[in-house]
């Protein structure tokens, strides 16, 4: 290989190093734009940030007619989330504890394993990647509503469990109720 062919080869590697390498550069990168550290929604509204939002859907796709939901919320002046709703969705939306109280400036984790929020009575059944609408309620902030997106019960989300089945109610045994022995001679 002479002198110039070599110089040939350098100068054109020169020029598509940078090419092949910078080929997300631009003022469009995606790597210019803002990608949450989870896929779940999220919502700031008067001193309250929500965190991660997300239902969890069963992984096979099933019709179930409970759904955990699971995040984290904030309170900047302290507060206290007193009701959720999901409307189209829902008819009950129940918080264990009947509300969750929010200190001052500090996080409280409703992420999991077992889920502290539970949409109960579901109108039709949840499919993966879908969103919802849900209201979250708060004693001084109101309320915020955010699109909640719908997660699978797989990868990332496989150790979280679905909501407990409700009771199934038993039947009461049939009869008088009071049984008289009898004796035949």
């Amino acid at each position: 290989m002479t002198r110039w062919s070599r110089r040939m080869l350098f100068g054109a590697l020169a020029v598509l190093v940078p090419a092949l390498v910078g080929c997300e550069a631009g003022m469009d990168a995606p790597t210019l734009t803002y990608h949450p550290a989870a896929f779940g929604g999220y919502a700031t509204h008067d001193g309250i940030t929500i965190d991660n939002a997300f239902v969890l859907a069963p992984a096979s796709g099933a019709a179930v007619p409970r759904a955990g939901v699971f995040f984290a919320v904030t309170s900047q002046d302290g507060d206290r989330l007193v009701s959720m709703s999901a409307p189209g969705t829902a008819p009950l939306v129940a918080i264990a504890g009947g509300g969750v109280t929010l200190p001052p400036q500090t996080p409280v984790d409703l992420t999991g394993p077992e889920p502290k929020v539970v949409l109960t009575g579901l109108s039709s059944p949840l499919s993966a990647g879908a969103t919802i609408t849900m209201n979250f309620t708060f004693a001084r902030a109101g309320t915020v509503a955010m699109q909640v997106p719908v997660e699978p019960q797989s990868y990332e989300y496989a150790t979280l469990s679905p909501p407990p089945a409700l009771p199934t109610p038993t039947a009461a045994p049939s009869g008088s109720g009071s049984a008289s022995p009898t004796a035949t001679p």
